[in-house]
C-alpha cells in the first residue's frame, strides 16, 4: 500500500512539473532586445570572441619571447663505454739523467773549494715507448645540475612581430564585428518573418471568422428557400480551404518562431512574444542612393585596411632578417663525476673540502652577436612574395569599393521595388475588401449571387498573401539596405 501512495505521489509531481514546464512564461521582446540577446548567447559568436582571446593570448606569447629566459636542468647517467683518445707517453719526456763528471787528485790536493757544476742529459726513448696508447679522461658515473639564462637585446623580428601581434588582435576583434553584423542580419530578418506570420494569422483568423458567419447565413436562407444547396455548398468548400490555409500558416508561424530562436541562440522550449509592431517600423528612405558614402563605414573596408597593416609589417620582419641579433648568455652549474652511482649521488663539493671533492662548479657569462650572410638568397625570395601580397591587398581596395558601391546600388533598388510594390498591393488589398464587402451585401439582399461572393473571397485571399510576401519582401530589402550601408549594428 505504501508502494502505491509513493508511486502516485511521484506520477502527480511528474505531472506538476510537466505542466509548469508548459505554463512558462513567454519572453517578451522587441527587436533591439533580440538582437542584443543574440549578441550575448550566440554560441558561434561565443566561439569568435574565443578566437579574439587567442589573438591576445598569442600577443603575450610574442612578448615573452623578449623576457628573460631562465632553465634549469639535472642529470646522471653512465658512461657504459668510455670515451678513450690516443696518448703518446713520450710526448711528455722521460726523466732526465745526470751526466757523469770527475774530481781530479789535483784539485783534491790544491785545497780549494771545488765547484761542481752538473749536467743533465734526456735519453732517447725506446721503441715501446714511443708507441700510442689508448687512454680515457671520462668516470663511470657523471652528473651535472646547471642554471642558464638568455636575454635577448636586440632582434629586428621580435620587434615588429609585437607590432604585427598588436594588429592582429585589431583583426579578430574585426572578425568578432563582422560576426556579430551577420547575426544581427540573420536576427532582424527572422524576427520580422514572425512578425509578417503573425499578423497574416490574424487575418486569416479573422477571416474565418467572417466565412462562418456567412455560412451560417446562407444556410438560414437555404432553409427559408432563399438560397440553394449548391450556394452552401461552395461557403463550405471555401471554409474547408480556408482552415487549412490557416493549419499551414500555425505551422509556418512555429517555424519562423524556431527560426528565431535558433538565431538568438534560445532555448526551443522557451516561448517568446514579441512587443514590436508591424506599423510602427521604420524605414529611412533617406539611406537610399547615398552620395559620397564613407567607405570606412563598412566592417568589410576596416578589415581590409587592418590585412594591409599587416602585409606592411610582414614585408618589414622579412627585411629585418638581415640585421644582426644581440643575446646576452650565462650559465652557472656544478659536473660531478664517481666510480659509480651512489658515488655520485654523495655530493661532496664544499668550498672547504679541498682533497676529496666530486662535483666542481662552473660558470659562463658572455655576449652573442649573430650577423647573417649568406642563405642561399632565401631572405630575398620571401621579400618578393611579401611585396606582391602587399601590393594584391593594396589592390583588393579598388575592388572592394567596386562591391561596395553595387551592394548599396542594388539594396537601393530592391527596397524602392519593394516599396512600390507594396503599395501597389495595399491598394488592392482594399479594393478586394470592398469587393468581398459589397458582394456579401448583395447576396444578402438577393441581387448578387453566391458566386460573386465566393470569388470575392477567393481574390480577397489572395491580395492579403500578395499584401504580405510584399510586406516582408520590403522589411527583408530594408535589412539589407541597412547592412549596405553599415548601420544595422552601431555600438
Amino acid at each position: 500500500m505504501k508502494k502505491q501512495i509513493s508511486l502516485i505521489v511521484a506520477i502527480l509531481a511528474l505531472l506538476g512539473t510537466s505542466y509548469a514546464q508548459g505554463q512558462q512564461e513567454p519572453m517578451r521582446l522587441s527587436l533591439q532586445e533580440s538582437i542584443k540577446y543574440a549578441l550575448q548567447n550566440r554560441a558561434s559568436l561565443q566561439a569568435t570572441r574565443n578566437e579574439e582571446k587567442i589573438a591576445k593570448a598569442k600577443v603575450g606569447e610574442i612578448r615573452a619571447t623578449g623576457l628573460p629566459q631562465v632553465n634549469a636542468a639535472v642529470e646522471v647517467g653512465n658512461n657504459f663505454i668510455q670515451q678513450k683518445t690516443l696518448f703518446d707517453p713520450s710526448s711528455f719526456g722521460a726523466a732526465q739523467e745526470l751526466d757523469d763528471f770527475v774530481i781530479t787528485p789535483e784539485q783534491i790536493d790544491s785545497g780549494e773549494p771545488i765547484v761542481l757544476k752538473p749536467s743533465y742529459s734526456e735519453p732517447q726513448p725506446t721503441n715501446e715507448e714511443r708507441q700510442l696508447q689508448a687512454i680515457s679522461f671520462v668516470q663511470p658515473y657523471t652528473g651535472n645540475a646547471t642554471v642558464s639564462a638568455s636575454q635577448l637585446l636586440f632582434d629586428g623580428s621580435y620587434l615588429i612581430g609585437l607590432k604585427a601581434a598588436k594588429t592582429y588582435t585589431e583583426l579578430s576583434r574585426k572578425n568578432t564585428i563582422q560576426s556579430e553584423i551577420e547575426v544581427a542580419e540573420q536576427v532582424s530578418k527572422a524576427y520580422y518573418g514572425v512578425l509578417v506570420n503573425g499578423a497574416r494569422m490574424e487575418l486569416l483568423t479573422q477571416n474565418l471568422v467572417r466565412l462562418d458567419t456567412l455560412l451560417n447565413q446562407t444556410k438560414v436562407m437555404f432553409d427559408n428557400g432563399v438560397a440553394e444547396k449548391l450556394d452552401v455548398d461552395r461557403l463550405r468548400v471555401q471554409l474547408n480551404n480556408l482552415k487549412v490555409e490557416r493549419q499551414k500558416a500555425e505551422r509556418l508561424m512555429l517555424l519562423s518562431e524556431s527560426l528565431l530562436k535558433f538565431q538568438m541562440g534560445l532555448s526551443q522550449s522557451q516561448p517568446v512574444l514579441l512587443t514590436d509592431e508591424l506599423a510602427a517600423v521604420d524605414i529611412d528612405l533617406g539611406q537610399l542612393n547615398p552620395q559620397n558614402f564613407d567607405y570606412s563605414n563598412r566592417i568589410e573596408y576596416s578589415l581590409l585596411e587592418t590585412q594591409q597593416s599587416l602585409a606592411e609589417l610582414d614585408f618589414r620582419n622579412k627585411k629585418s632578417g638581415y640585421l644582426p641579433k644581440l643575446s646576452l648568455n650565462a650559465r652557472y652549474g656544478y659536473i660531478g663525476v664517481g666510480e659509480s652511482l651512489s658515488d655520485v649521488l654523495n655530493v661532496r663539493a664544499g668550498s672547504n673540502n679541498t682533497t676529496d671533492r666530486n662535483w666542481f662548479d662552473f660558470g659562463y657569462f658572455g655576449a652573442q652577436l649573430q650577423v647573417p650572410i649568406f642563405d642561399g638568397f632565401r631572405k630575398r625570395y620571401q621579400l618578393q612574395q611579401a611585396k606582391i601580397t602587399l601590393d594584391n591587398t593594396k589592390l583588393g581596395f579598388e575592388t572592394l569599393r567596386q562591391s561596395i558601391d553595387l551592394d548599396l546600388k542594388q539594396a537601393s533598388t530592391e527596397l524602392t521595388n519593394a516599396l512600390d510594390v507594396l503599395e501597389s498591393q495595399q491598394e488592392n488589398l482594399e479594393l478586394a475588401n470592398e469587393i468581398a464587402r459589397v458582394a456579401k451585401i448583395k447576396f444578402q439582399e438577393g441581387v448578387g449571387t453566391n458566386l460573386e461572393v465566393v470569388t470575392a473571397e477567393t481574390d480577397l485571399r489572395e491580395a492579403q498573401t500578395n499584401y504580405y510576401a510584399a510586406m516582408y519582401d520590403a522589411l527583408i530589402a530594408k535589412v539589407n539596405l541597412e547592412k549596405a550601408t553599415g548601420t544595422l549594428l552601431t555600438k
